[in-house]
């Protein structure tokens, strides 16, 4: 049995302990209990430990001061949500208690779980039993008792596991939603994985992730290709309206002409395109000819190719020079939105949100981009203010995160922000801001579930008031009546409609003429918005 671990050892243990999560992020991802679809907790588990790899594999006899730091700065950097977050501070404090060693026997394993443990706990502002910090904490201690009797690092890391297993377990009881739900905690298992993908690793028996193909990448490397070599230089997209009665094949004969991805859907009222082409404006002259532009998106590749490039060289850019005194970084989905964002002043839009969270590197190239020396940060996404948080110490310049949770809250913010004013005043402003607007989605149950003890189906409609279930059902505009009834009963003056990608305007116009007429006297703005995931973002003041 091995009695001690060095450098080259541990490198191979996250290695396997990454592929493991890998394969098993998706089990991970189903065990998320509440029916909005963000079952992203294996996903970005995942991607965080992933991140680590690619720098791992570059070292190739590494002490073991040296393969700690290197995992725990890569996890840091690539963190993803709330239980990204967490893992990459479990590796961080853990990083911490190996400094200047060049083996680990069982009990420094254990004492290093702890510290890690102990990092964690000091991050997180209200720890909640039955999570990933329930099961490291119960690990992190019966490691050191055993450890006390045999301190052989595989007999540690093997007891540790069985620890874990019987942990996670008890998260079923000790957590009402995951109870309710008959679940373990979805963090707490992929803690679990990691743990047994090392103890495999120790046994000689590395995790592989699977791959979909023996010839792919993880990241496909920019700079191996030639700028020149894009035959086609702008990618242009656009939507026109049907105004007339000429054929849309008509239109896809022509593109084909001139260019090439040519993409073209059609309905009774719209003509959407994407085309790679060198005659952007020739290709809008001819589209014109079939009805008025609704959207254009037009793109010069070569560039985008210049700057990954560029990015490759450096993932993370240095901080640009300050031309001003506050700047600000966005994280939302959706072109509409972020045109809403970009329109009230601010510098960087971070694509993320429900199912698609930023990580950390994410959210501090965006800052470094930002001309100013203090930026003010919105996640507007619960699971995405740690990821903010953890980028604060990790650049020269000043972040200030106001933790916003909703886009609409985001945006308040922002109104809220004075260029003239002090760093401190704007804080308060805006933080205050937070709690001035109500905020109101309409999803969908990605399964069969049960919350507050309601029943919801799989394909659902679900509305969401704040944090809270308003309700579900099979009819959209049903759900918006009773969204609308409570705007009206709360006595709100000013109502904001975000539709998402997938409704029609035509849809969301009905949407916003049932706000007008079951709230009279309130002003109702509807916006595309463009979101994935939630078919309407609606904000009331």
């Amino acid at each position: 049995m091995r009695q001690t671990i060095d450098g080259a050892a541990l490198r191979r243990m996250i290695i396997s302990a990454a592929a493991s999560v890998e394969n098993h992020k998706q089990a991970i991802n189903e065990l998320n209990v509440f029916p909005v679809p963000d079952g992203d907790t294996g996903t970005n588990m995942s991607m965080t430990i992933g991140a680590a790899v690619q720098d791992l594999r570059r070292l190739d006899s590494p002490s073991l001061t040296l393969a700690a730091d290197e995992a725990a700065s890569s996890m840091l950097r690539g963190a993803r949500g709330n239980s990204g977050v967490i893992l990459s501070l479990l590796f961080r404090g853990f990083a911490k208690s190996l400094k200047g060693r060049d083996e680990a026997g069982g009990a420094d394993f254990a004492a290093a779980l702890q510290s890690g443990v102990d990092a964690a706990y000091k991050a997180v502002m209200k720890p909640a039993e039955g999570t990933i910090l329930t099961v490291s904490r119960v690990c992190a201690k019966a490691a050191a008792e055993e450890a006390a009797e045999n301190n052989e690092i595989e007999h540690v890391i093997e007891f540790a596991a069985q620890a874990a297993k019987a942990a996670l377990d008890e998260t079923v009881h000790q957590n009402p939603v995951l109870e309710k739900a008959g679940v373990v905690d979805a963090g707490g298992m992929g803690f679990l994985v990691i743990l047994n993908g090392m103890l495999s690793s120790l046994r000689g028996e590395d995790v592989v992730a699977a791959e979909p193909s023996a010839a792919t990448k993880e990241q496909a490397s920019f700079s191996s290709f030639a700028t020149e070599d894009i035959k086609y230089a702008y990618c242009t997209e656009f939507i026109v309206s049907r105004e007339n009665d000429k054929k849309p094949e008509k239109l896809r004969s022509f593109l084909n002409d001139q260019g090439d991805s040519l993409v073209l859907v059609d309905d009774d009222e719209i003509i959407k395109v994407h085309v790679h082409t060198n005659n952007p404006g020739k290709v809008l002259q001819e589209a014109l000819s079939y009805g008025s532009l609704v959207t254009v998106k037009v793109e010069n590749m070569r560039l985008q190719h210049t700057e990954k490039v560029l990015s490759e060289k450096d993932r993370v850019p240095k901080p640009v020079p300050a031309e001003k005194k506050f700047g600000s970084v966005a994280v939302c989905a959706g072109d509409g939105i972020a045109a809403a964002f970009r329109d009230l002043g601010v510098d960087q839009i971070v694509q993320g949100g429900q199912t698609m969270n930023p990580s950390t590197e994410d959210i501090l190239t965006a800052v470094n981009r930002t001309p100013a020396e203090t930026v003010f940060v919105l996640p507007n996404n619960k699971n995405i203010i740690m990821a903010a948080q953890q980028a604060v110490p990790m650049t020269e310049k000043r972040i200030v995160v106001i933790p916003s949770k909703t886009i609409p809250q985001g945006i308040t913010a922002m109104l809220s922000f004075s260029a003239d004013g002090s760093e401190e005043n704007n804080t308060a402003m805006m933080t205050e801001a937070l709690a001035a607007v109500e905020t109101m989605q309409i999803t969908y149950a990605a399964r069969n579930s049960d919350y507050d003890g309601r029943e919801i189906r799989e394909g659902d409609y679900l509305a969401l008031l704040g944090s809270s279930l308003f309700g579900t059902d099979r009819d959209l505009d049903a759900l918006l009546m009773g969204l609308a009834d409570h705007v009206h009963d709360e006595g709100k003056e000013f109502v904001t409609i975000f539709y998402g990608c997938d409704i029609k305007e035509k849809q969301a116009r009905k949407a916003a003429e049932i706000f007008s007429a079951r709230c009279p006297g309130t002003e109702v703005n509807l916006l595309d918005g463009g979101q994935p995931v939630y078919y309407y973002l609606i904000s009331a003041e």
